[in-house]
């Protein structure tokens, strides 16, 4: 896969430069709170997917791994699990979100990582964003 490297392009020419190219891997970038049980567990079952690029994130100052304004800028979609991350994304985030995909998957944070409950409801809900 022909990727622009990141030095040489701001992320808008990036993009152009992408399409020109073909580059097919849609990006995705899952959030829960604290990146600790839901958002990895995403992240864990789509790695292997080729037509797409995963990463994730939570929104929370002490999250496992802080979401940062880098990560929002790759993304092509954003993911996340509940209504309020959506609010919180749009809070600390808005400049950096003009012209992104969010969806949301209504999943509570009920679950253990990698739990077959909760892998299988993310599979079933995250079906109609996937490639």
């Amino acid at each position: 896969m022909i990727e622009a490297p990141k030095r040489f392009f701001h992320s808008a020419n990036r993009s152009r430069f992408n399409s020109l190219f073909s580059v097919s891997a849609k990006r995705i970038l899952f959030l829960c709170s604290r990146n600790k049980l839901r958002s990895p567990t995403a992240e864990a079952i789509f790695a292997d997917n080729q037509a797409i690029e995963v990463d994730s994130a939570g929104l929370n100052n002490d999250a496992e791994v802080p979401l940062s304004e880098e990560q929002v800028l790759w993304a092509d979609l954003i993911i996340v699990m509940e209504k309020v991350h959506r609010h919180r994304l749009n809070l600390k985030f808005k400049s950096s979100l003009a012209g992104k995909r969010i969806a949301v998957l209504n999943i509570p944070d009920e679950y253990d990582y990698m739990d077959p409950a909760l892998v299988a409801l993310l599979k079933v809900r995250c079906a109609p964003y996937l490639p």
